[in-house]
C-alpha cells in the first residue's frame, strides 16, 4: 500500500485488513456457487418476500419463535417495535404491519446460537479478522462481558463490575473529557439515549457523534434553516390523503418496505406517484402487499408509480429547480399555479427565488439533471395538478456535497403551492434506523442548542459544556491524530459503517480504549484500541427485568410518533444487561461523586421519562401520553405554520445549482445497500430486486460506459477514487454488472465500497461523508 493510494482486493471486503468477502461462517470465504445476474421482472414484496422469509426462518431454526414474534411486532398494545426501519406503525390497527426485512432483522436477533467464553478461547482476534462479516454475526448472540488480552490475542471474560471500573478508570484518567467520544447507532431507545447524553455532558463533553452524521444531517440542517424544525412535518395520515407523492433517492422495497403499502393504497385511490432515482428500483414499479390476502391469492399486483425519472447522481436539485421554474412560468398565465396568499403570509425571500429561477437556463437544468426538458415538465405537471403534495427523500439526496441545498430546494418547491401545514402535504424525510430520529430528539447532538442545555442544567443539576463537540468525521480524525483516546460505541458497527475504511480502522486502533455495546459479534470488536471491552446488551425483542418489574422503552419513528416497545422473549443470557443499566454502570464508575441517581433511574424507566418530560419540549406528561394507543406525536411548530426562523417565516433559499457532471473519463459512484442486508448486517450475498446472486463485490454500470472501456458483462474491473486532497483509493477485481443507470453513473454496495469514500470528502454544508457521489475511474482489471 503506497502513501497516496489505499488498495484493496475483493477478498478484503472493504472492511479493513483481513476481512473476507462472502457469507462463509468459518475462517476464510466459504465455497459457493458462481455469481449470477438476471434482471428482476416481478412485483416487489408478494410471494417473493414470503418465500424469502420462509427460507430464512427455516435456515435460522425459527419456525416457532419467528411467527410468534411476527404477531407481536409493531402492535400498539404490549408489542415490541421492529428494530429495523423507522417507518411509522399503521394507523388503522393492522395486525400484520410487518415486512420481509423486519422479520429477518428480528429473527437474526432471536437466534439460538451463542458466542460465549468458549468461543473466544477457541478463536484469536487475528483469526477472527479473516472471517467474513456475515460469518462473524452468524455465530450468534454475545453472552457475557469480554476484555481483550494482548498477550494471548484473545478476548477473555470480565465481570460487569470490573468492566465498568476499567472503563470508568480510563475516563477518569483523561486529561480532558474531550479526549473521549460517545457514538450511538439508531437502535438505542429514548430512555437509554437520554441517560447516555446526560453521562457525556456530566463528564464534560459534547462529543456525541451518531449515525445521523452519516445519513440525514443535511436534512436536519436544511429543514431547520428553511422551517425552524429539523424534522419532516407530515405523518402517515397525510400520506393517506396526498394527491401526489414524490419519492427521491429512496430504495423503498429494501430500506422502508412498509412504504409499499402506502404506495399501493395511494395508487388505488388515484394519487400520482413520481419516483426520482438513478436506478428504477423494484418499489418504483409494482407490488403485491403480503397482508392483502386476496391479492396474494390472485397474484394481483398494484402499480406503485405513475412516473419514473432517472436523474444522474446528484441531479435531483436541478430537477427540482426545473419543476419550480415550470410552476413559475405557468403562473404568468394561470394565477392558480402559485398559492400567493400562502407565500405572502408565511414566507420570506420569494422574489429573490423567483428571479433565480428565471435566470437559470433550461439548458443548465437539463445538463445537470441528466433529463430532458420534457421529462422535467412531466413531473412539474403532476405537481401543478395536485392540490396536496408530499415530497419524500432519503440518502440519495442527503449524502452529497450539496445535500443541504437540495433539501432546501425541496422546501422551495413545496412553498410555491402552499404544500405545508395542511393535511396531505409537506416534506417527509425517510429515516433509516428505527430510532435514529429519537436519538437526536433526546439529546444525541454534538451541536446542542443553548436552550436545551439550559433545561438540562436546571432539571438535572449539572453544568453541561457549551462548546460544540465532535461529529462522526471529526471523531475519526481526532482518534487518528491522538486527540481522542477513548471511544465508546453504543450499538452499531462503527468500523464498517463509517467512510474511508482504512482510515477509520487505523483511528480505532490508535485509541487507548475502545468499548462496544453490542448484541452480536462484528468487525468493530476486531478493530480495537490497545485495550478493548465488549459489553453485551439485551435486544429489542427481549424482556427487560429491573427492580420495579419488566420495563418498556420508547422510540420515535420518522414521522415524530413516540410509542412504547416491550420485549417478549427470555434474554439470550442471564448475564446480559439493558442499555440503560450499562450506561448507568459506566456513569457511576466514571463519575463516582455524581449526584445523579443512576441506579434509581434504572430501577424504573418511568423515572427516566419523568425527567425527560421536564427537559424535552413536546414530552410533557410523557408517561401517560406514551401509553395511549399508538403513543403520541411530538408537536412541531412548522406543522402549525409557526416558523422558528430568524424571519419568523418559512424561508426560500437561493443556492446556485452545483455542477454534478462527471469529468471526462470519470464516473459518479453512489454506495447503497443490497436487499438482503440491513445497514452493515449482511444476510446473504444475494440482492433479489436487482437480480444478483452470490455476489457483493460488484459495480453496476451503464452498458455504454462499459463498452467505452472495453468491459464485458461480469468482467473484472479495478475502481479508483480520487479525493479532494489528491489521494487515491482502489479496489481490484470487482465484477461489472450492466444495469439501467444513466451514463456517467455507477453504483455498488456498502460497506465494501466505503474504502473508496475518503474521509476528507465530507460535505462543507453538513459535514456528512459524501458516500453517494464519489468520483471514480473504472477500468478492466489489470
Amino acid at each position: 500500500m503506497s502513501a497516496d493510494t489505499d488498495e484493496q482486493k475483493p477478498s478484503e471486503s472493504g472492511a479493513g485488513a483481513g476481512a473476507q468477502a462472502g457469507t462463509g461462517a468459518g475462517a476464510g470465504p466459504a465455497a459457493k456457487e458462481g455469481p449470477e445476474f438476471r434482471p428482476y421482472r416481478h412485483p416487489a414484496a408478494g410471494w417473493g418476500a414470503a418465500k424469502s422469509v420462509s427460507r430464512f426462518l427455516l435456515r435460522e431454526g425459527a419456525l416457532v419463535d419467528g411467527p410468534r414474534a411476527i404477531m407481536r411486532m409493531n402492535h400498539e398494545n404490549g408489542g415490541f417495535d421492529c428494530p429495523g426501519c423507522a417507518w411509522p406503525d399503521d394507523t388503522k390497527g393492522l395486525h400484520l404491519d410487518i415486512c420481509e426485512n423486519g422479520i429477518k432483522h428480528v429473527t437474526w436477533e432471536m437466534t439460538r446460537k451463542r458466542v460465549g467464553r468458549e468461543f473466544f478461547a477457541a478463536h484469536s482476534v487475528t483469526e477472527l479478522s479473516g472471517w467474513s462479516d456475515h460469518g462473524l454475526e452468524n455465530q450468534g448472540r454475545l453472552t457475557e462481558p469480554m476484555v481483550y488480552d494482548p498477550d494471548t490475542d484473545h478476548y477473555v471474560p470480565i465481570g460487569w463490575k470490573d468492566a465498568f471500573e476499567l472503563i470508568g478508570g480510563a475516563l477518569r484518567g483523561l486529561d480532558s473529557p474531550d479526549q473521549a467520544s460517545f457514538y450511538t447507532s439508531g437502535r438505542l431507545g429514548n430512555e437509554a439515549t437520554f441517560l447516555y447524553q446526560l453521562m457525556a455532558r456530566e463528564l464534560g463533553t459534547n462529543n456525541l457523534p451518531d449515525c445521523s452524521n452519516m445519513c440525514h444531517e443535511a436534512s436536519g440542517r436544511a429543514l431547520q434553516a428553511s422551517l425552524g424544525t429539523g424534522k419532516g412535518t407530515v405523518d402517515l395520515t397525510d400520506w393517506e390523503s396526498a394527491d401526489a407523492l414524490f419519492i427521491l433517492g429512496v430504495n423503498a422495497a429494501s430500506n422502508a418496505p412498509r412504504m409499499l403499502t402506502a404506495l399501493a393504497e395511494a395508487h388505488s385511490r388515484g394519487a400520482r406517484i413520481v419516483h426520482i432515482n438513478p436506478l428504477v428500483e423494484a418499489a418504483a414499479t409494482r407490488t403485491i402487499v403480503p397482508h392483502d390476502f386476496t391479492d396474494m391469492a390472485l397474484f394481483k399486483s398494484t402499480p406503485t408509480s405513475s412516473l419514473n425519472l432517472q436523474v444522474r447522481i446528484g441531479g435531483d436539485m436541478a430537477l427540482l429547480r426545473g419543476m419550480a421554474k415550470a410552476v413559475l412560468e405557468q403562473s404568468a398565465t394561470d394565477p392558480k399555479a402559485l398559492d400567493r396568499e400562502f407565500i405572502d403570509r408565511h414566507t420570506a425571500g420569494f422574489e429573490e427565488y423567483r428571479a433565480l429561477c428565471e435566470v437559470t437556463p433550461w439548458e443548465e437544468i437539463e445538463t445537470q439533471s441528466g433529463l430532458s426538458r420534457a421529462a422535467v415538465l412531466k413531473a412539474a405537471r403532476v405537481y401543478g395538478e395536485a392540490d396536496r403534495s408530499i415530497i419524500s427523500w432519503c440518502l440519495g439526496v442527503s449524502q452529497h456535497e450539496h445535500g443541504v441545498d437540495t433539501v432546501r430546494e425541496i422546501v422551495n418547491l413545496l412553498l410555491l403551492r402552499g404544500n405545508l401545514g395542511r393535511e396531505g402535504a409537506g416534506p417527509s424525510p425517510v429515516r433509516g434506523h428505527s430510532n435514529v430520529q429519537g436519538n437526536r430528539t433526546c439529546g444525541i447532538d454534538h451541536r446542542p442548542a443553548g436552550a436545551f442545555l439550559d433545561r438540562l442544567a436546571e432539571v438535572c443539576g449539572i453544568e453541561p459544556p457549551r462548546e460544540h463537540g465532535l461529529d462522526t468525521v471529526g471523531t475519526i480524525e481526532a482518534m487518528r491524530g491522538g486527540a481522542v483516546k477513548v471511544f465508546v460505541g453504543m450499538g452499531g458497527n462503527f468500523a464498517l459503517a463509517a467512510p474511508d475504511t482504512e482510515a477509520t480502522c487505523a483511528a480505532l486502533r490508535n485509541c487507548d480504549l475502545t468499548v462496544q455495546v453490542s448484541t452480536k459479534l462484528n468487525r468493530s470488536h476486531l478493530v480495537h484500541g490497545r485495550r478493548a471491552v465488549i459489553l453485551p446488551c439485551l435486544g429489542r425483542t427481549e424482556k427487560d427485568h429491573q427492580r420495579e418489574g419488566v420495563q418498556s422503552t420508547s422510540v420515535e419513528d420518522s414521522m415524530s410518533m413516540v410509542h412504547l416497545s416491550i420485549g417478549m422473549k427470555r434474554p439470550a443470557s442471564p448475564h446480559l444487561l439493558s442499555e440503560p443499566a450499562i450506561i448507568a454502570g459506566i456513569a457511576r464508575a466514571a463519575l463516582p461523586d455524581s449526584a445523579t441517581r443512576w441506579e434509581w433511574y434504572v430501577e424504573d424507566y418511568d423515572r427516566i421519562r419523568d425527567t425527560m418530560a421536564r427537559v424535552l419540549p413536546g414530552f410533557e406528561d410523557f408517561n401517560r401520553r406514551v401509553r395511549l394507543p399508538l403513543g403520541f406525536r411530538i408537536k412541531q411548530p412548522a406543522r402549525e405554520l409557526v416558523f422558528l426562523t430568524p424571519s419568523g417565516r418559512a424561508e426560500f433559499s437561493t443556492a446556485a445549482l452545483p455542477d454534478v457532471v462527471p469529468a471526462p473519463g470519470t464516473l459518479a459512484l453512489g454506495t447503497m445497500r443490497s436487499h438482503d442486508q440491513w445497514n452493515t448486517t449482511i444476510y446473504s450475498d444475494n440482492d433479489r430486486y436487482r437480480g444478483i446472486k452470490n455476489l457483493r463485490t460488484l459495480v453496476f454500470m451503464n452498458r455504454a460506459d462499459m463498452r467505452d472501456r472495453g468491459i464485458g458483462d461480469l468482467g473484472p474491473v479495478d475502481i479508483t477514487s480520487t479525493a479532494r486532497d489528491g489521494s487515491r483509493r482502489s479496489v481490484h477485481g470487482y465484477l461489472a454488472v450492466p444495469y439501467d443507470i444513466p451514463r456517467g453513473c455507477a453504483a455498488g454496495y456498502m460497506p465494501e465500497m466505503n474504502v473508496l469514500c475518503a474521509l476528507v470528502d465530507h460535505s462543507t454544508q453538513s459535514d456528512q461523508p459524501i458516500m453517494k457521489h464519489v468520483e471514480v475511474t473504472i477500468e478492466p482489471a489489470a
